[in-house]
């Protein structure tokens, strides 16, 4: 809902988050080159993708890199879309692949959109390399064991997202749709009149006991998106999840998370320390690269990086190579 409901509700210009061109067709004019070219794009997330098949359906002969096995990146939505669009404009998909810049430079590409993405920040913390303390990313992938008592520092999206994915049981509401009715007290066989009256939410509790801090003053959550926000921060608030601001990290050891709230000293007892703290862009491969290249999505501006953005500046680079 970010690029439709969400711009309604603040007055802005609906669109949507896959197709950038809805509502700005006259902006967004997809023409065929009159200078086809060999285009290398090298990252499969929303950037990537969006970049690679804009610019095959402009004519480029493109060639998709990736070192995952499957397309997508940290973005886990409009899979088939991208796939199936792939597919048909004769996109050459390259997984597993963890190409370099020497490679690019010798197979003769015309051009490079380098959709690298981010990397992690890693905040400066006294104890930050402890062995308690986990990256978000290994946490989301499942590579890192998560305890029962757990602090994520950091409460911006990718907080909230961690947050969600450590406060559910085995089943995540988001993959299981009656689960989903029955926390959020929806009856689908609408004997209930509106299909909620009578029918009480029940959210099931959160197996771990989760912290989730962040620096600012502000109340958290407050930047989400205006349409699904306080779903995020009702559904946490159900679960019991501790929502702490205007935090100061002191250090990380065998104790805990040390820090204070509002002036105040407090340890955390926690089992691990979750980075969620920010990303930086992933530029490494522009370094040795001897072809005109464009940064596109995170490995371009990490900050307040969301699929949205990605989309559409990847779009715009490709209508314009």
């Amino acid at each position: 809902n970010q690029a439709c409901l969400d711009h309604i509700f603040n007055g802005q210009l609906t669109s949507c988050l896959v197709n950038p061109r809805a509502c700005h067709e006259l902006e967004f004019q997809i023409t065929p080159t009159t200078s086809v070219k060999r285009i290398a794009v090298v990252g499969a997330g929303p950037a990537g993708l969006a970049f690679a098949t804009t610019a095959a359906e402009r004519g480029h002969k493109v060639t998709l890199f990736d070192s995952a096995a499957q397309i997508g990146g940290q973005f886990n939505e409009t899979l088939r879309y991208f796939a199936q669009r792939l597919q048909a404009l004769g996109v050459e998909i390259n997984l597993n692949t963890r190409v370099t810049s020497a490679q690019l430079n010798a197979e003769n590409f015309e051009a490079v959109a380098v959709a690298t993405g981010i990397t992690p920040r890693v905040p400066s913390i006294v104890g930050i390399d402890h062995p308690m303390v986990l990256s978000y990313v290994d946490v989301i992938s499942g590579k890192a064991t998560v305890g029962k008592r757990v602090a994520l520092i950091g409460a911006g999206g990718i907080g909230f997202d961690v947050a969600e994915f450590l406060s559910h049981g085995e089943a995540s509401p988001s993959q299981d749709i009656p689960l989903f009715m029955k926390e959020w007290g929806v009856d689908m066989t609408m004997a209930a009149r509106g299909g909620i009256e009578g029918v009480s939410a029940q959210h099931e509790p959160s197996p771990r006991q989760i912290f989730l801090l962040q620096r600012k003053q502000t109340r958290i959550g407050a930047n989400l998106g205006k349409t699904t926000g306080w779903i995020h921060r009702l559904g946490l608030m159900k679960r019991h999840v501790q929502m702490l601001a205007g935090c100061e990290y002191q250090r990380i050891d065998d104790e805990g998370l040390h820090l204070t709230v509002n002036g105040e000293p407090r340890l955390l007892a926690v089992d691990n320390v979750v980075i969620c703290a920010g990303q930086e862009p992933l530029q490494e491969l522009v370094a040795g690269l001897k072809i005109p290249c464009q940064l596109v999505g995170g490995a371009n501006v990490a900050a307040e990086l969301d699929a949205k953005r990605a989309i559409e500046e990847a779009t715009r680079a490709a209508l314009n190579i």
